[in-house]
């Protein structure tokens, strides 16, 4: 009866000590998943310098990355009038610095590089941009002072961050390149949307082309390179669209979007053009 017994109870102390090791593994899994999801349990907080951070989506994205616990380095042109800015400093002072910042000046850019030498940036976020106006992109009576500014501002200044802040990104985990595009810089998208704004679809255009360029160029260097897309958004820079009616999406729906569109990003999809949904958009 007792060899019985003890037969019984033999396979029940296997049973029983492999499932402690099964919870065991979850509980690690999980444990580690939890702690790569954070990236603060490591004492390590990701960082992303944010262009045009003052006001509409760099503002947004600036909450957001807040929110998530990330260091933000929110840069303008004009700090001093940036009170909303200051009013989230307040809120997240060890985390939030507000910085000057013109991407048409090419020496600032360098001198923000060099103060910001030992810091690592996860995610160099180019937001800053213009759209040029209308009147000035009427085929007749092009501005090409304006035209100037829309390229520098919108094409060169992402490719100067770029490269001044090449090996901030090179350097951190998340090593991401990301840059702020528009549908209208898809060339098949005039075909369906008719002609319109020379200056803003060509920056955006070209954009894409010095962009996809330079994730070529640097992905077996590990860093992933791409541009998303909000849609159309209700911001200032929408605000003529606004007041014929257009239906636009809300600030903060566009920039959750684009940042689950960020962080699903990886080395085999560098180079991407994405659409708010997340769907490459056509060339």
């Amino acid at each position: 009866m007792s060899n019985k017994l003890e037969s019984m109870t033999f396979p029940n102390q296997i049973i029983k000590t492999v499932s402690l090791c099964l919870l065991a593994l979850i509980f690690f899994v999980s444990s580690f998943a939890i702690r790569a999801d954070a990236n603060q349990a490591d004492g390590y907080i990701p960082t992303t310098l944010i262009t045009g951070a003052n006001r509409g989506i760099g503002f947004e994205f600036t909450k957001q990355y807040l929110a998530k616990g990330w260091r933000v380095i929110a840069t303008c042109r004009k700090p001093e009038a940036a009170d909303d800015l200051k009013t989230l400093q307040a809120e997240y002072p060890d985390l939030l610095i507000i910085d000057k910042l013109d991407v048409r000046d090419h020496n600032q850019i360098d001198l923000l590089a060099e103060r910001y030498n030992n810091t690592l940036i996860d995610v160099l976020l180019n937001n800053a941009g213009i759209s040029g106006g209308q009147k000035e992109q009427i085929f007749g009576r092009f501005d090409y002072e304006a035209y100037n500014a829309v390229l520098e501002t919108n094409t060169i200044g992402p490719l100067k961050m770029a490269e001044a802040f090449y090996p901030h990104v090179r350097d951190s985990q998340h090593k991401k390149i990301i840059t702020v595009s528009s549908s209208e810089g898809s060339i098949s998208n005039v075909f369906k949307r008719g002609g319109r704004l020379f200056f803003y679809r060509s920056s955006k255009s070209a954009l894409n082309m010095v962009m996809v360029n330079l994730a070529y160029m640097l992905k077996d260097r590990g860093i992933i390179v791409a541009m998303v897309n909000p849609g159309a958004t209700g911001t200032d820079f929408m605000a003529s669209l606004a007041a014929m009616g257009f239906p636009l999406r809300k600030t903060e729906v566009a920039v959750s979007d684009m940042m689950r569109n960020i962080d699903a990003l990886s080395i085999e999809t560098t180079g991407a053009y994405l659409s708010y949904k997340g769907q490459q958009v056509p060339w």
